[in-house]
């Protein structure tokens, strides 16, 4: 079994998912159920999605949910533009939290090719 707590991928993941939850407050209560719920998910999937690949037996599923998890991220990156657009986010918020999901993004991104058979 890997060792999760030793990727950056996961560590930039976990500040993602933090930094979701506390941008996301600020969301008007009736996306409470809507674009609030589907962001802390989609953040949360992230590092989840990590945690588990990393208990996985094979590289095969190891490589499997970090392609889940790059995927959940790619989705979030949607969902922060769409609450940027929308007016939900504050201005300092949004450039923090979408340089670390780009930072995310890439380390993840890095890690998968790194695995992945040449």
């Amino acid at each position: 079994m890997r060792d999760h707590t030793k990727l950056r991928a996961f560590e930039l993941a976990d500040e993602v998912t933090v930094m979701v939850y506390r941008a996301t407050r600020s969301l008007p209560k009736d996306e409470q159920y809507g674009l609030t719920s589907q962001m802390r998910r989609a953040a949360v999937s992230v590092p989840s999605n990590i945690v588990e690949g990393c208990a996985r037996q094979t590289e095969a599923e190891y490589l499997r949910f970090l392609g889940i998890a790059y995927g959940s991220l790619c989705e979030l990156q949607y969902q922060v533009s769409l609450a940027e657009r929308l007016g939900f986010l504050k201005t300092d918020d949004v450039s923090e939290l979408k340089e670390k999901v780009t930072e995310a993004s890439k380390v993840l991104s890095a890690l998968i090719r790194s695995l992945r058979p040449s």
